[in-house]
């Protein structure tokens, strides 16, 4: 959408003037272009201090009938539609302090403008870590990684966000702030707003804080990849690997266009462990041809987004999902798609779920992605765009909602019934 004719409310001196009583003056700015939200101009960036300063701004904000956009390190403000309309960004900038780290109950609270990597060299101290690996960990805060549900090749193992976040503290639209869960991992005691609210992209509320379980830092690691002759071959292999008795951390394919399908497997444990165990990894591998690696190859999901072009070409990224026995067939299925003109390459974990990148004309990519959403939602899979070039706005970021999306809107009606967190930026338009 072109910022210069995205639709605002005019926010009033009467609202601003309120705002600077609740949060100092040197922490209210008007926007700049470099706050356009997809493309969508706000007015003001509000940077609250604390969670109650927040939920006053954003009451405030509520009461005015303003949109308000939350943003975190800004790493995934592309992601979604754009919004309806954007009048304030709700920064959680100056809320980024790790509140505790309870290295005994293998837990840790924090703010939710704190950095993952900050979050994870403050646990490291004691050999803990958050087993996650989502995109840009240096600026992307944890508020942003909950809200977007990011979560990369260690969800085969320890699980997702969901599995991962034990409680949270939420800002809700009227200015009330909502706390569920706990500080231990078993609690089971109320709503369960937490994984509610994780990847919702901000539309019940903004997190303020959230609460983690913990795992051990593993003693060692090792990659090892493999080459085969074709994606069916690597999914055999990924197949043959996922029913063993090995006990790795993270299982990948990469294939793409003028790319050999390479299979990438990570063991976490001791020296003994690792060697045992890639040895017998060996022995299934067959025919495929180990290739020199390091752990280099699990930046691939980084890579999908890179600006680079070539020949002046667009490109776009989405993220799909597919039946782990039909991970193949979706790269055969995408080869085909971009025959007729695109260049292509995809990342695909052993859950199914995985990132596909196309490079060409802004027209093909936008046919080759509805091709693709298409054929996945038939196999009851599914399509998202999370990185669009200019002038593919017509393109939903979503597709399909299916069955649910009834419910969807009844909890937005409950949690924000004015909506005033990021209209229309998440499914079916809420």
């Amino acid at each position: 959408m072109d910022a210069s004719v995205s639709p605002k409310t005019s926010l009033s001196s009467t609202f601003e003037s309120d705002v600077r009583k609740v949060v100092p003056a040197e922490h209210v700015r008007a926007a700049a272009a470099s706050d356009a939200v997809a493309g969508v101009q706000p007015t003001l960036v509000v940077e609250p201090g604390n969670e109650q300063e927040l939920a006053k701004v954003l009451k405030l904000a509520n009461t005015a009938g303003l949109a308000v956009i939350p943003r975190g390190g800004g790493t995934k403000l592309e992601w979604g539609n754009p919004p309806e309309r954007s009048d304030l960004i709700l920064s959680t900038a100056r809320m980024n302090r790790v509140i505790e780290h309870a290295w005994a109950d293998l837990t840790v609270s924090v703010q939710a403008g704190c950095t993952v990597a900050k979050l994870q060299d403050t646990v490291a101290k004691h050999g803990q870590r958050l087993a996650l690996d989502p995109l840009w960990s240096e600026q992307a805060t944890i508020g942003g990684v909950l809200s977007t549900n990011d979560s990369g090749a260690l969800r085969l193992r320890f699980g997702s966000l969901r599995d991962l976040v034990i409680g949270a503290t939420v800002a809700l639209a009227d200015g009330t702030v909502a706390s569920s869960g706990g500080k231990v991992v078993k609690n089971v005691a109320g709503y369960d707003l937490p994984k509610l609210v994780t990847g919702a992209f901000g539309t019940l509320g903004v997190i303020t804080r959230a609460i983690f379980r913990l795992h051990p830092l593993p003693k060692e690691t090792q990659t090892i990849s493999f080459l085969t002759v074709d994606a069916m071959e690597a999914q055999r292999l990924v197949l043959a690997i996922q029913n063993s008795k090995l006990v790795h951390s993270a299982l990948q394919i990469c294939c793409g266009v003028e790319m050999q399908p390479r299979v990438d497997i990570l063991f976490e444990g001791t020296e003994a462990g690792l060697s045992a165990q890639s040895a017998q990894l060996k022995l299934m591998a067959g025919e495929a041809i180990q290739d020199d690696s390091t752990s280099e190859v699990w930046n691939r999901r980084h890579e999908m987004f890179s600006r680079t072009e070539n020949d002046g070409d667009s490109f776009a990224v989405a993220k799909f999902t597919t039946l782990p026995a039909e991970i193949a067939q979706t790269a055969e299925m995408i080869g085909k798609i971009a025959a007729s003109g695109l260049r292509w390459g995809a990342v695909a974990q052993a859950t199914g779920i995985g990132l596909v990148r196309m490079d060409g004309a802004v027209p093909d990519i936008a046919a080759g992605l509805r091709r693709m959403r298409e054929w996945l939602e038939t196999r009851g899979g599914s399509l998202v765009i999370e990185q669009r070039p200019a002038g593919m706005g017509e393109l939903e970021a979503w597709g399909n909602s299916g069955d649910a999306l009834g419910l969807m809107q009844a909890v937005k009606r409950q949690f924000d019934p004015q909506g005033t967190l990021n209209p229309g930026r998440f499914v079916g338009g809420i």
